[in-house]
Parts: C-alpha cells; structure tokens; sequence
C-alpha cells in the first residue's frame, strides 16, 4: 500500500530543499573566499585599500560589464529555448540566475542542467537538457578557437617549451578513443537514462541553424565582454600592456582553465593558479593577477548568485499541462 505524504509536509520539504541549496552555495562562496589557498581575503582587501584604485564610476562600469555579459548570456538561452517554447526575458533571467545558484557548487556546472529543466514540464525536460548543452558547446567552442589562437601566439612569444611527442601521443591516443567510441555508438542501440543516441542526433539536425549561428554569435560577445573586462582591470591595477599583447595571455588563460575538470566554486582557485604561471612570463605581479581573479569571480559568478538565490527560493514547479 502506497503512503503519500500531507500536501503541508512535501510543501515543507520542499521549501527545506530551496533553503538548502541556497545556504549551501553562500556557504561554499564563503569558504572559497575565507579559506583561499592562493590568497587571503583579508590580504586580499588590505591590498585593494593600498591601491586605492577603485572609484565609484569604475566600480559601476565594472559591475555594468557583469550585466551586459550576464544579459547576452539570459539573451542566448531565451532565443535558443525558443525552439521548442516561447518564453520571455524575465522567465529566461528567472532560469538562468536560478540555475547559476543551484549549479554553484557541483562539477562542471552539471546542476545547472537539471536546474534549469526543473522549470518546465515533463514533455519539454529532456529537449531543454539537450539544448543547454548546446548553449555550453557554443560557448566553449569560442573559448577553445580564441584559445587556440592566443595561445599560438603567446607560445611563439614567449619560448614555451612543449613536449611534442608527449601531446603527439595525447592526441593520438585521444583521437583513436573518439573514433572507437563514436563507431561503437553508431553500431548500438545507446541510450543515456532515455536519450538515445539517434533521438539526439535527429534532435540536433532538426535544431534551426540560424539559431545555432545567433548563439555562437553571443557566446562570441560575452566573450569579448568579460575578457575586456578583466584587460579593463588590469588597467586599474597600473599593468602597462596592449589591449592585443593582454589578450594573448587572457584567450590562452581561459582555454587552458577551461579544458581542467573541476567543481565550478573552485574555478577561481584554477584560473588563480594558470593566470599566475601565465602572467609571470610578462612579469606581472602575483597579487595584482590574484586579486583580478577574485574581482572578476565576484562580478560575474558571486554577484549574480545572489539574484539568483530570490529566484531558488521562489521556485515553483511548472503545471504539467503546457502544450507545444
């Protein structure tokens, strides 16, 4: 015999789930900040308070950079969304921010894909986990070819020693594992707690290409928005370097931090650690590179999150009657 728990009782503990999700990003914000290994916050303020380098309109056209970057991106999701189900700004920055503070603390973002499904009805859920990853392929696929691009560059510069036979192998080894896996998927009926590999194939040439083009076109404008933000920063700080010689290093710093697997809260730490190694072969100092990161992490992640955390606690699951 089935129990089924008083309305009031899943009415709690569903308001004890959104209240722990929202506790718990505050919390890991707070340890990554408070128990830093790269650097100390309190070493952190004590230096912004001796450069005394941020007056009140550069703060306001820093956190107005963190809005734009944050609007392209809710821009991207809604347009991208749109294939499936017309939604409006305000339910796409709802999703979007909501999301951002749910996913805060898990691997890789990968809550952000169950975050952001949870806001539809079970008909859509699968087709929205897909389209997600579409948006993060569009926008990593930005990173890696301006990665690519600057870090050419900036390894020709600066006489990077590189293994070549050791990524030779790497690549190798790499490539044959994808061409193994990719013939094995193609001759089996694969599936993926119900998504079957032909399901998404056919999904993916279904979606529109002009929504595709419309998405990789802002992944490319948020990527000019916040890597002129962190150039813009280290302005502030006195770094004399060109806006071309600083995004050599910028494009070679994100596509490097972003092909290393980690839990996204500790993104700051990992981006800390190659900016630092990457920045030392122009002589910039460890503190003014640490202290960019930390700002940018801030603006772009923290500060959103907490807009973010009204949207979680406000969660209401949708009805399960929307039609296409």
């Amino acid at each position: 015999m089935m129990y089924s728990l008083p309305y009031k009782t899943k009415q709690f503990f569903f308001v004890l789930i959104k209240l722990s999700i929202v506790v718990g990003a505050f919390y890991f914000i707070y340890q990554k900040l408070a128990n830093n290994d790269e650097i100390e916050f309190s070493v952190f303020v004590d230096f912004l308070t001796k450069k005394n380098v941020f007056s009140v309109k550069t703060v306001i056209l820093l956190v107005f950079l963190s809005i734009c970057n944050w609007f392209l991106e809710i821009l991207k999701w809604k347009k991208l969304v749109s294939f499936i189900k017309k939604i409006s700004f305000k339910n796409a920055l709802e999703q979007s921010l909501g999301a951002l503070t749910a996913s805060l603390f898990t691997p890789n973002r990968i809550g952000e894909y169950g975050a952001k499904a949870i806001y539809y009805s079970s008909i859509y859920r699968k087709r929205i986990v897909l389209i997600n990853l579409l948006s993060n392929i569009l926008q990593m696929s930005v990173t890696v070819l301006l990665g690519v691009i600057g870090f050419s560059f900036f390894a020709l510069e600066n006489n990077i020693e590189i293994n070549h036979y050791k990524l030779s192998r790497f690549l190798l080894i790499g490539i044959t594992i994808f061409i193994l896996a990719a013939f094995g998927l193609t001759k089996s009926n694969f599936n993926i707690k119900g998504f079957s590999l032909n399901k998404i194939k056919q999904f993916v040439i279904e979606y529109p290409k002009n929504k595709l083009a419309l998405g990789f076109l802002l992944s490319l404008l948020r990527y000019a928005l916040f890597s002129f933000q962190f150039y813009f920063l280290l302005s502030i700080f006195n770094v004399d370097i060109s806006y071309f010689n600083a995004m050599k290093v910028i494009t070679s710093m994100y596509l490097l931090a972003s092909i290393i697997p980690s839990v996204f809260v500790f993104d700051v730490i990992i981006k800390g650690s190659v900016a630092v190694y990457l920045f030392s072969f122009i002589q910039v100092n460890e503190l003014t590179i640490l202290s960019i990161i930390i700002i940018m992490w801030l603006l772009n992640f923290v500060l959103p999150s907490f807009f973010g955390s009204y949207y979680v606690l406000n969660f209401n699951f949708p009805k399960n009657n929307d039609t296409l």
